[in-house]
């Protein structure tokens, strides 16, 4: 599989718990070590770190239907929370490393899809809704259900699918690929850096803090994604002191050879404390009457199915890159992992962060050396921290942590070699899957237009029975989540 072998070069044996944390999170017997949990969790939390920033950008800069918005602040400190919690839940009940926090495109339909319709408390009682169902198909065994159903060679196509999508996340957060004005006298969608030319500041490094990542990981070195995080913002923080670069948008106004979202200054204070306002700000009953119930059902549906497969996805992608997958593609504990998932969509509607979910960023921690629980202990405990850290978190900017979502999309990436490119009945739905995550910047779509024609073909080649009934249902589903624009315009 796509992981750092250890520094002799070669793969650890399962060993005897060494205490009680050992053995209940099971560190020797995944052939790991509590340092390497430690600096997964590290690295993990780098790469993540972002969101306790950006998701209140997303959310504080819109406005529900009664004009009002969010206060950033406490936005901040509820996202810090939830993530923390969340993640440290899923170390002890899941003992997975897989961390938690809140949903980018979920939080974009609930600021500006959801919301508009209603009031924030009650856009976010509907996320606590699809919460709750979520949790209801895990306890019945449905949602673990479907998840065995899914072909191996397709799980594999996930996890290769995500690997590319990391790293066009990486490359555009970094301000390396970027998109062309539609303006421009052109067809070409995106380019390289602005007009074609690498002419800033921040993107050298990237470039430089990219190179110095994959270097270490050719030549082996413990900690290889985490030192270059770290190295990379040191050379950022170093730059932004010389060039006083300042960040993407001034005033308003881009700034185009700026920081993509945090400057990388030494901050002024420190510690700063948290304001948990938010905390219980939603409300179940009163969406229904105010949008109408057609209207709530659809944003429901469109909730449940988007956290439903990003979630087997990226579960999926992180135990491929761990190695803990067994025969049939599944993580040990799946239906622990999938029910803390579920419980954390409706924790961030109770703490008006929408819906919490799990990060594929978790495959740095796992690329670090993550194999359990143990690493979500250090990432969730820094989340905590960042309550009251959150100037000290921000001097960690896109282009120095992107470097990490890089190296840990080409590891990813490494699978495909697992799939039978021979078998068209498999490497049509798995080609879709992997090139159309990164290419609609959704895992869903991949999932969703994987499955969908892995049942047409199977159908078209006689072989109904080789297609598991549960996944005929998950097919229509999907087909309804990509007509629900058409479906929405004919019934609203």
């Amino acid at each position: 599989m796509a992981v750092l072998p250890p520094e002799n070069g070669t793969p650890p044996a399962p060993a005897h718990p060494r205490n009680g944390f050992d053995r209940f999170f099971e560190i020797s017997a995944r052939g790991s070590t509590l340092s390497r949990e430690v600096r997964g969790g590290l690295a993990t939390f780098f790469t993540m770190a972002y969101i306790v920033v950006l998701n209140p950008l997303i959310l504080g800069g819109a406005v529900d239907g009664d004009g009002k918005s969010l206060p950033i602040p406490a936005l901040a400190a509820a996202t810090a929370l939830v993530a923390g919690l969340m993640t440290i839940l899923m170390g002890v009940v899941g003992r997975f490393p897989l961390a938690l926090a809140a949903g980018l495109g979920v939080n974009a339909l609930v600021a500006y899809e959801i919301a508009p319709e209603m009031t924030w408390a009650d856009a976010m009682g509907l996320v606590v809704i699809e919460g709750v169902l979520i949790a209801v198909l895990v306890l019945t065994g449905l949602r673990t259900a479907v998840f065995r159903a899914v072909p191996t060679q397709m799980k594999t196509a996930i996890g290769v699918g995500i690997g590319l999508f990391l790293t066009i996340i990486g490359l555009v957060d970094a301000g390396f690929v970027r998109r062309i004005p539609d303006d421009a006298n052109t067809t070409v969608p995106v380019g390289l850096g602005i007009g074609g030319k690498l002419v800033s500041w921040p993107m050298l490094v990237f470039v430089v803090g990219l190179l110095i990542t994959l270097v270490l990981v050719v030549r082996r070195v413990k900690g290889a994604i985490l030192i270059g995080i770290l190295a990379s913002t040191v050379l950022a923080v170093i730059v932004e002191a010389v060039g006083n670069i300042g960040p993407s948008f001034v005033n308003g106004q881009p700034n185009p050879k700026g920081w993509s979202l945090n400057v990388p200054e030494l901050p002024k204070t420190v510690v700063d404390l948290p304001d948990l306002s938010l905390l219980g700000k939603f409300n179940v009953l009163d969406s229904w009457s105010r949008a109408g119930w057609l209207v709530v059902l659809m944003f429901v549906f469109t909730l449940l199915i988007t956290d439903f497969f990003d979630t087997m996805g990226t579960m999926v992608a992180v135990g491929q890159e761990g190695d803990l997958l067994d025969e049939k593609g599944t993580p040990p504990r799946a239906k622990e992992i999938l029910l803390v998932d579920s419980i954390a969509a409706a924790a961030g509607g109770a703490a008006s962060t929408s819906s919490n979910t799990s990060y594929i960023e978790s495959a740095a921690g796992v690329a670090e050396g993550a194999r359990t629980g143990a690493a979500n202990l250090v990432t969730g405990a820094l989340f905590l921290l960042a309550m009251f850290l959150a100037p000290l978190v921000v001097v960690v900017p896109f282009e120095a942590a992107s470097t990490a979502l890089v190296v840990v999309g080409f590891l990813m990436m490494t699978a495909v070699r697992t799939i039978d490119w021979s078998d068209y009945e498999i490497a049509i739905p798995a080609f879709l899957t992997i090139v159309l995550m990164p290419f609609t910047y959704s895992i869903s779509n991949g999932i969703g237009a994987g499955l969908i024609t892995f049942v047409v073909v199977k159908l078209a080649k006689g072989k109904a029975r080789e297609i598991h009934p549960l996944l005929y249902g998950v097919a229509a589903l999907f087909v309804l989540y990509f007509l629900r624009g058409p479906v929405e315009s004919l019934v609203l």
